[in-house]
């Protein structure tokens, strides 16, 4: 339900995009400024953040950043559309903005949907780690959880991402799942419990370095 929503909701966004450069022209000269550089700059700040891997501790307003990022792109890319040949330009940006609706850019933006806010767990002063439960639409009902271990600063409201960790339900009780830190060894230990049922399954533990 969230990834139909998120697609209708992005489809819309681009179709007003699409609408305001049909009147760009008779926007204020301010304005056409101020949307152009605040799009850059959004593209910028969530590029910084995917490659450095830090990002702030509120999932919703990563979210938002993220959202931010895309109506950029999409305004820099239906821009591009006024510049001469116009049908050399359009059928570029037609292609340019097909990536957009692909399911690695629509899973980060279905967050903003999101009602309920992930499990975060302290781990130590220094670190702590968040669960994410999910459940894939359809008949299988597949269903698991994210585990993603942040450093996070006190004095800072930021996080960065040193370890992820995928559980299904099918193997364990990914819901029951947790995350610790070996200092010495530098290594974070992943722990999904054994499923109560059926009998004969047994316990996962994954040991993935610290970053």
């Amino acid at each position: 339900m969230r990834v139909l929503l998120t697609t209708t909701v992005l489809a819309l966004l681009t179709l007003a995009i699409i609408f305001l450069r049909v009147f760009w022209s008779r926007v204020p000269e301010k304005v056409r400024s101020f949307l152009v550089y605040a799009g850059v700059a959004m593209i910028l700040l969530h590029v910084a953040f995917t490659v450095s891997k830090w990002s702030t501790t509120s999932d919703r307003l990563n979210s938002i950043i993220n959202w931010g990022a895309i109506a950029g792109y999409v305004l820099i890319i239906v821009l591009f559309t006024l510049q001469n040949p116009r049908w050399l330009t359009t059928i570029s940006a037609g292609i340019l903005l097909v990536p957009v609706f692909a399911s690695s850019i629509l899973l980060p933006l279905r967050d903003l949907f999101n009602p309920d806010s992930p499990a975060i767990t302290r781990i130590d002063n220094r670190y702590v780690y968040e669960k994410n439960l999910w459940r894939e639409p359809g008949e299988n009902q597949n269903s698991g959880a994210d585990l993603m271990v942040f450093y996070q600063p006190h004095f800072l409201p930021l996080r960065r991402k040193v370890q992820r960790a995928t559980f299904n339900d099918m193997q364990c009780d990914a819901s029951a799942s947790s995350a610790n830190i070996d200092h010495k060894r530098k290594i974070i230990h992943f722990h999904c419990p054994a499923l109560s049922s059926p009998a004969g399954s047994s316990s996962i533990d994954l040991l993935l370095p610290l970053h």
